[in-house]
């Protein structure tokens, strides 16, 4: 009778107090290819296997000094997280007596007397299993080595990636209030905030598909496209169409950004939105309590080309301490014990049930934190005040130059035709090639605001004939922004011109900016009397051009209008 061919080379300890059976053990293992380690007794096979650590065990069950139930026990503690496989020896024949075999830790039995193929097929299945519990310890030790890895990796990418989505004002404002609660390391939801050189606030909150840091590798490239043309002074179309180009040209297809994006004014007491694809944000008005919902009315960033993208917004006028409150759908879909949502009726009875406008952010957390849900999803709300007294921010890069290089004596004109009016905003530009010049760095948040206005007003109510006095109330400020936007896009004639003159004086230097428009003019002696805040929703823009300018002069019957910005030399 032929035994088994072993499937590698073993070392097997043999315990047992028989000297007859210990031999014939030992030589059946020996034919059988395997290396032989002995004992007489339990304490011996525990002090053998400490010291020679072999791969199986044919233990005795019953020996003096130490039995073999007590011997495996210790073996078994001795092996760790190894698996040495025990075949216990026995002559016992009660089914108890057996399963203590195994409550002792044995693996298997084999009866006397021995059958040779018998024990070389339970060594060679217990072979088997001693190599697969090897190969799951080494594969789960790779797999923690490289989870170990990838976390150190995140964490690193995590650090670069909260540097770069708060480099912003976002923990900095006093106007803003926010949480956010990330379903796994990395945030699928993104919340950026960031001065204009106007001192406008821009805020997006966006919402990622998926979760980690999949979800976050479109945040960075948003972040800066976010980042940088705020600073330069770009108005939201032109950061929405940027922002969708360029998620969609890296982002794979099945990757998009839900968001909102958002333009806080609060010299012209508005705000203007556009929502891709999230939940309703309200504009919550603190007099009246009344909330506007501001409604997804467009497809997410990166979903559609630049020739089919819409980057039309909606713009809602705002009183000072009144409110405007955003949320990722996580909020909304953060189940309760019973598996129910907490959904947007919940919200609004916590809206509702507010009787201190102060409170009712942390109101809403509350409620979040009763519901007692589990979150489902990366969870984010943000709420922005809007507050007087906001000073205007310098725009653009830091820069190192002396100045001395900077241009002093030089005049420009442009001339924006039709064509170009209806898709293209050319403040930003302006701004940077003013910036040039040294000494008006200072006054880049207040030149900005000029540049702004005029130019507002050159298309609007020169260029586009649209009538401020359609602003007397929420509604009619809706259809002023409506006819806007349908005027611009049928504008087919029309101009409007922008002078620009530099000239060195002995204090240093002066700037003449001319904004000309293609309209019919206006009275603006008559503009000029009016109170300033006669209405709340307009009326401002003239007061503030004469406010941040050293002169201001109107010509061509309203057409055309000169101001003046001067600074000194450096010493």
């Amino acid at each position: 009778m032929s035994v088994l061919a072993p499937l590698e080379t073993l070392t097997i300890l043999i315990a047992e107090d028989s000297a007859a059976d210990l031999l014939l053990l030992s030589t059946i293992v020996r034919r059988q290819g395997h290396q032989v380690l002995t004992a007489t007794n339990g304490e011996q096979a525990v002090e053998v296997f400490a010291r020679e650590r072999p791969q199986l065990v044919l233990m005795d069950a019953l020996m003096p000094v130490m039995d073999g139930f007590a011997a495996a026990r210790w073996i078994k503690q001795l092996a760790g997280e190894a698996l040495v496989p025990i075949i216990f020896l026995t002559s016992l024949r009660e089914s108890a007596d057996l399963a203590e075999c195994l409550d002792a830790g044995g693996d298997d039995f084999l009866p006397k007397p021995y059958n040779p193929l018998i024990l070389a097929a339970k060594i060679n299945a217990m072979d088997r299993l001693r190599r697969l519990q090897a190969t799951v310890l080494e594969q789960r030790d790779l797999i923690a080595k490289h989870h170990d890895y990838l976390l150190h990796e995140q964490r690193v990418a995590k650090e670069v990636f909260d540097k770069v989505a708060h480099s912003g004002c976002i923990n900095a404002a006093p106007n803003i209030r926010y949480l956010q609660s990330p379903y796994a390391l990395f945030n699928g939801d993104l919340l950026l905030a960031a001065y204009t050189p106007s001192g406008d606030m821009h805020v997006l909150l966006g919402d990622f598909t998926g979760h980690g840091l999949p979800a976050a590798v479109g945040a960075m490239p948003l972040a800066e496209v976010f980042y940088g043309m705020s600073a330069k002074g770009y108005g939201l179309a032109q950061t929405l169409r940027e922002m969708n180009a360029k998620l969609k040209r890296i982002l794979p297809v099945d990757m998009f950004c839900c968001a909102t994006l958002l333009c806080l004014s609060t010299h012209r007491r508005v705000v203007e939105v556009w929502n891709g694809g999230m939940p309703e944000g309200y504009v919550h008005e603190i007099a009246s309590g009344k909330r506007t919902p501001l409604e997804s009315r467009h497809l997410p960033l990166g979903v559609l080309s630049a020739e089919a993208f819409d980057d039309r917004t909606e713009v809602w006028p705002m009183a000072l301490g009144d409110r405007v409150f955003l949320l990722s759908d996580g909020v909304l879909e953060t189940a309760g014990p019973d598996d129910q949502l907490f959904g947007a009726e919940r919200l609004q009875q916590v809206f509702a049930a507010n009787r201190e406008p102060d409170r009712l952010f942390d109101e809403i957390e509350q409620a979040l934190a009763a519901f007692r849900g589990e979150a489902r999803d990366d969870v984010s709300m943000v709420e922005i005040t809007l507050q007087g007294g906001q000073s205007l921010r310098a725009a653009g890069p830091l820069y190192a130059d002396s100045g001395q290089s900077c241009p002093l004596n030089w005049s420009a004109n442009f001339e924006f035709r039709a064509e170009t009016l209806k898709r293209y905003n050319p403040l930003p530009y302006l701004l940077q090639l003013l910036l040039e010049i040294h000494g008006l760095r200072e006054q880049s948040g207040a030149l900005y605001s000029v540049m702004a206005e005029l130019y507002s007003n050159a298309l609007e109510h020169g260029v586009l004939g649209l009538d401020s006095r359609l602003k007397r109330d929420a509604q009619g400020f809706a259809e002023y922004y409506r006819q806007r936007n349908e005027r611009l896009a049928q504008l087919s004639s029309g101009h409007v011109r922008v002078q620009v003159q530099v000239l060195p004086t002995q204090a240093g230097g002066r700037l003449s900016l001319c904004v000309e428009d293609s309209g019919p003019g206006f009275d603006v002696e008559h503009v000029l009397e009016q109170p300033l805040d006669i209405d709340r929703l307009s009326g401002r823009g003239l007061s503030l051009v004469r406010e941040l300018c050293s002169a201001v002069r109107w010509s061509e019957g309203g057409r055309r209008v000169c101001v003046e910005f001067s600074w000194e030399a450096l010493a």
